[in-house]
């Protein structure tokens, strides 16, 4: 069976990534569905961004709607991955996001901002 984007019933969750860089951070803004069908997606995103050192990785997440316990997964071991190298933050505010990553304490692993210029703004400070 073949899926195309026309189907009524796509077989994969849509989320999307960019990237971009701001002011010598990497900017991996993330959007739409982060779950178990969506998540090593966003992993190799991540491991493309990483496998090139940047001295800050921020993976933006104000735009995802669903962020699962797959998804959360990845951050983690996106942070474990950069270690000392890249410093990474996470931007994320609201009921789907930031609400999971404080719940799970996942805000003590990585810095959690909630917006991209707080972030910004933090890593400049380093």
């Amino acid at each position: 069976m073949t899926n195309t984007s026309g189907d009524a019933y796509p077989l994969a969750d849509t989320m999307t990534t960019t990237v971009a860089a701001h002011d010598g951070a990497t900017v991996l803004t993330v959007a739409g569905e982060v779950d178990l069908a969506t998540a090593p997606a966003l992993e190799n995103a991540i491991d493309a961004i990483l496998s090139g050192k940047p001295a800050a990785l921020i993976i933006d997440l104000t735009a995802v709607s669903f962020l699962a316990s797959a998804g959360m997964a990845t951050l983690v071991a996106a942070h474990q991955r950069a270690g000392a190298t890249t410093a990474i933050a996470v931007v994320a505010e609201g009921p789907a996001t930031s609400r999971q990553l404080k719940m799970t304490s996942l805000d003590q692993v990585f810095a959690l901002h909630s917006t991209l210029e707080d972030a910004l703004a933090a890593l400049r400070q380093r």
